[in-house]
This record gives structure tokens, sequence and C-alpha cells, in this order.
């Protein structure tokens, strides 16, 4: 057999160069870049291994650990999880860094590779700098915090253990029933130790993205139960765009007429002016998919994992016979709500439902009552997005409304956490399969920056938006430096309304009283509801590197925007909104959300808060 000698960590970086993604004829490099921030656990390993393969590997330089995570993963779900970035991090904090960002990957479903450093496999000194001292177990390290929130979990403890280790990686990673975040903890003297590897190991080596068929006798169920429905409901989730379904959901609904509503990650499955788009559904959704879940007698969930936001805590689907049908390619997802299953990928399945569905349409009344209601709502949005009152501050609809102006099909608009996030749901008009992406299933603050330049290297040449409130920016605004230094034209719009606006108005509506969700000084009653914080948040992305333009006024928004549209370099629009509930324009929540509010209390808020909470939780229901 022939062997080539490589340390652990050089042979590591050489197989990644040579593996590739493949679906529908299409061959990509499964691992194209590796991010990293180095210190002792990886300088001498991975470091080291990256120097000398720059040729075959790039190497993207990151300033915090959790950022580099969300990077990888915006490249991901803008490269429909065929392309996935590595990170690789010191050990101590660079490996906990890692936690929240694994979390984000794996609940979202996006493919991840993870290399932190880890303590000595073979003890020379212990405890050494950073390391984590168990008493009952001399083998745990801070690694194993990564464990719950991984895919698949190894700790390559010795140089023979990477080659089955870094196959079964590369299988998740591309497994679209089971991707997420992969983590291989690799202890820093293994990382430098030689090892005479076969060359077999590093031969170029394809994993082809199955699309798995439906089960013939489920796919005879589904149809059934689309024809004998009388109001079926589709709700797209992110599994639509993961599949690049998108062109099957529209023959579909040409077909039938069934409406199809969206969550927050299956959002831009349709076009929002085809007529068979009724928009977000759930507590951030439109009033007319709303109103069609709680009267539909069939539900058919395509490619979503049925979250709280999603079925309104399970007050949502309110019909006494609903049934629901899951098409998903894990069955866990398509068995949940009780559900007529059918296990598939998302494309092929609604191509072959379609088929089997030939001559079948909803009944006509049906889809001129929900085009009359998306019609009624679509005025609504033109309200709140209206920017008429050029010489005033905006609110942060007409944030949206100003750029929804402006936007064409080629740009992407990103966002994760705040206010912003219902706001787009129920207002922003999706125009391509790929232009809404926002971050629901972890709504991680501090995600948009770097989701957005992983995004731009996903998509050199596409506008691309990062929409931020000033609190999920302070959480995470370091990788503005990486724009920078890579030169990418990302676009960033700081939104200033001086603190947690969106868990201030949850905090209200559970009697909390906006409790400490407001950036502003101590008052005299100790209560931070003095005047706002003297911070200035455009200075701080201009210390950073970037170019920043402030708008005061509606009119100097829509300048700002299309002048930062135009940029060649990264472009910050800063502006701040008005605050004012009576001025937002907002249509407010069309379904509800579980948060338990206090079930004793002697403020008068609160004992109102748990009377309407008793109220909607007497509605939920077990679909069994």
């Amino acid at each position: 057999m022939s062997t080539r000698r490589l340390t652990v960590a050089q042979a590591l970086v050489t197989f990644l160069a040579r593996q590739y993604s493949e679906r529908d004829g299409h061959r990509q490099r499964l691992i194209p870049a590796t991010w990293g921030i180095f210190g002792h656990g990886n300088v001498a390993g991975i470091g080291q291994a990256l120097v000398e393969s720059r040729a075959d590997m790039r190497y993207l330089q990151g300033r915090n650990e959790q950022a580099m995570v969300h990077a990888a993963v915006g490249y991901a779900r803008q490269s429909n999880r065929l392309s996935a970035h590595a990170v690789t991090t010191s050990i101590g904090p660079g490996a906990t860094n890692l936690v929240t960002g694994a979390a984000l990957a794996t609940i979202n479903r996006l493919p991840v590779l993870l290399l932190p450093g880890d303590t000595f496999a073979t003890r020379p000194a212990d405890p050494v700098l950073q390391q984590l001292e168990a008493p009952s177990s001399g083998d745990v390290t801070v690694n194993d915090a990564l464990r719950p929130v991984s895919r698949y979990f190894d700790r390559v403890s010795r140089p023979e253990a990477l080659i089955p280790a870094a196959l079964a990686a590369m299988r998740v990673l591309t497994d679209p029933a089971e991707t997420g975040a992969v983590t291989l903890a690799l202890p820093q003297d293994v990382q430098a130790e030689a090892f005479d590897w076969p060359e077999e190991f590093f031969a170029e080596r394809v994993w082809r993205v199955r699309r798995q068929a439906p089960d013939p006798y489920e796919l005879a169920e589904a149809v059934r139960l689309v024809r004998e429905a009388r109001r079926p409901l589709l709700v797209a989730g992110g599994g639509v765009h993961h599949s690049r379904a998108e062109d099957a959901l529209a023959a579909f609904a040409d077909a039938t007429g069934v409406p199809v509503a969206s969550t927050q990650a299956g959002k831009g499955s349709l076009r929002f002016d085809h007529p068979a788009d009724v928009g977000g559904i759930g507590h951030t959704g439109t009033a007319t998919a709303d109103e069609l879940a709680r009267t539909a007698d069939l539900v058919i969930g395509v490619g979503t994992r049925w979250s709280d936001f999603s079925t309104a805590s399970a007050t949502l689907f309110a019909h006494p016979g609903v049934r629901f049908l899951n098409i998903n390619v894990t069955g866990f997802d398509a068995h949940k709500l009780a559900a007529d299953p059918l296990v598939a990928d998302a494309r092929t399945a609604l191509e072959e439902l379609t088929a089997g569905l030939a001559g079948h349409r909803v009944d006509p009344a049906y889809a001129v009552e929900y085009g009359e209601d998306k019609e009624r709502w679509e005025h609504r949005v033109d309200a709140a997005l209206s920017t008429d009152e050029e010489l005033t501050r905006p609110t942060q609809a007409q944030v949206l409304g100003a750029l929804d102006a402006l936007v064409t099909d080629e740009d992407i608009v990103i966002n994760a956490a705040g206010s912003l996030p219902g706001d787009l749901h129920k207002l922003w008009r999706a125009r391509s399969r790929d232009q809404y992406h926002v971050e629901y299933g972890y709504s991680c603050m501090g995600y948009e920056i770097p989701a957005a330049i992983g995004v731009q290297l996903a998509a050199p040449g596409r506008p691309v938006w990062a929409l931020v409130g000033d609190g999920t920016y302070l959480m995470n605004p370091t990788e503005i430096v990486t724009a920078v230094q890579e030169r990418l034209p990302l676009k960033v719009v700081l939104v200033q309304n001086h603190g947690y606006a969106s868990i201030g108005g949850l905090s209200e509506s559970v009697g909390a009283e906006r409790f400490g969700t407001a950036y502003r000084f101590r008052a005299a009653d100790d209560t931070f509801t003095g005047s706002p914080l003297p911070v200035d948040l455009a200075a701080n992305a201009a210390s950073l590197g970037m170019r920043v333009i402030r708008a005061k006024t509606v009119r100097d928004l829509r300048e700002a925007l299309a002048e930062a549209r135009a940029a060649e370099g990264p472009t910050c629009v800063y502006v701040e909104t008005e605050t004012a509930d009576t001025v937002s324009g907002v249509p407010p929540a069309q379904a509800w959300w579980d948060v338990p509010v206090a079930e004793t209390a002697t403020r008068a808020a609160a004992v109102k808060a748990r009377e309407e909470y008793d109220r909607h939780t007497r509605a939920r229901r077990r679909h069994l």
C-alpha cells in the first residue's frame, strides 16, 4: 500500500480539500474554506497545515469564534447545504465559544464542520493551560459541551482514528436528513503527530446528496387526503429551499389551487405575487394565512419542523377534524402533530404528488376567498410600508418600505433577532427564492453581520443586506473587520431604537412592564427610564473600518440605501427610528405565542396578563 507521511492536521486538511458533493449532476467542493482563530491547541497543528495547503484550502480570518460559525452557516444556507465551511479554534474559550453557533447550525439543519483544539491526549502535564478538570472523569474536556449541539461528535485521540472519523463527518454533513454541526475534537499533541497515511485516503471522493423518493403507499395516502380535503393549506418550510423545490411547489399550487403559507425559513418558496402565496404563518404571520390555518381541514407541511411560532403554540389549527400531511426528508419531523407522513425529498415528493392529483383543484369559491383576503392584507402592508412623510424620522416599517422599494430579485436580506423578524415575516415581499434569509430556528442575536459575510462569499456580485437593531449589533459587531479585510461589499442597515424592542413589547404583554429592556440611564426610582445612553453606534461601525451613512429622515434613508447598494465596499446605513407603538403602523400579531405569565402577582399588569394567558391556554389542543 502506498503511503504518505503527514501530521494528523496536515492529513485532515489534505483530505478535506479533496471532498466533493453532488446533486442532480452538479458537483462542488464540499469544504472550500476554513475559518480560524489560532491559539495553543491549533496553532502548531491545523494552523501549520493551513500554511502548507494555501493553494488547496482557503483560509478566512475571523474575530470571534461564534461569529465564524455564523458566517459558515450563512455560507451553507446560501449554498443549499451542498457546500460548507470548516471552523478551527484553540482549546478552552475558543472551543466553548463555538457552542452557540453549533446549536444554531444543528437547530436549522445546516452543515458546518467544527475543528476545536483539545487538551493533550497523552497527558504529559496535567492540567494544561485552560484545561477543565473533572474530578469524576479523566477524559472530559470543555469540548464535550459540543456533544448535545452536534449531529456528530468524535474526539480523534489517535492518528489512525482520523480516517473513520473524517469519513463519518462527511457522511453526516451531506446527509439531508442528518446534517447540522459536526465536531471533530483534535487534541493538540495528536494534531502534530506524524503517521503513514494510505494514499487512497486522499483520493477525490464524491458524496452524492440523495433525493429520497416517496413510499408508494404513503404517496397514495397523501393523494387521497388532498383529494378529500375541502379547505387544504400548504405550509412551506426551509426544506423547500434546501431541496430547491420552489418550482415544484409553484407547479403544485398552479395545478391544484391550494394556498401556500410559509414559515420564517420557508418564506420566498413562492414569490409574493403568486396568486397562491398567502404569506407568513403563525405568531408573526399574516391575517390571511392565520385565518386559513384556523379553518383548514388538511394542513400539508413541506420541509417544516413545526415550531411553536408556526403553530401559535398549538392554538392555530382549530378545525375540529383537521388532519396533517407532513412531507419531510426526516421521519422525525414527518410524524409531528400525529401527521400522515410522506418521508421523501421535498422536490421529488411534490412532483409525484402533483402528478397523482392530475385534474384535481380546490373549490373555486375557496380560491376566490383567499385571493380576496390576500388583497385586503396587501393594502395593510402598503399602509405600513408607506414612506410619504419625507421629512420625518422613519418607523421601522418605513425602513423596510424604503428597502422594499429599492431591491430587485438579486438582493438578499438577512436578519435573525429583535422586532425585525416579526415585521419582515408579516410585511416583506420576497421576490426570489433566496432573497429572504431570516434565521429564526435559534433567533440568535449577533448572527446577521457574520452570516451576511458567509452569504456574500457564496453569492459574489449580489447585494447582501444585514438588517440589525442596536441590541443585536452590540452583541457581535466584530466581523465588520473581516468584511473590511476581505473587501466585501456588505450592506448593514443599523436601526437604533434604544433597547430590546421585541423583548420590550413581549415584556409588556406578559405583565413584566418592559423591565430591563431599554438602553437608558437609571432614573431616581432605580429603573432604566432615564435619558437614552450617549452611545454612537455609527461611530463604532466607522471605527471598525466601515463606511457609514447617517440618515435622519425618510428622504435621507432612501438616498442612503441607494448609495449603499451601489457601493463597492462594506457600507453601513445608520438610522434612528420612531419607537412609539402608536405610529409603528405594523399590524399586531395575528396569532398567540405561549410565554408563561406569573400565576401569582401583586402588580396589576401581571394580574391582567395572567387572565389573558389563561384564556389563550384554554384554546390549546393536542393533535393526536
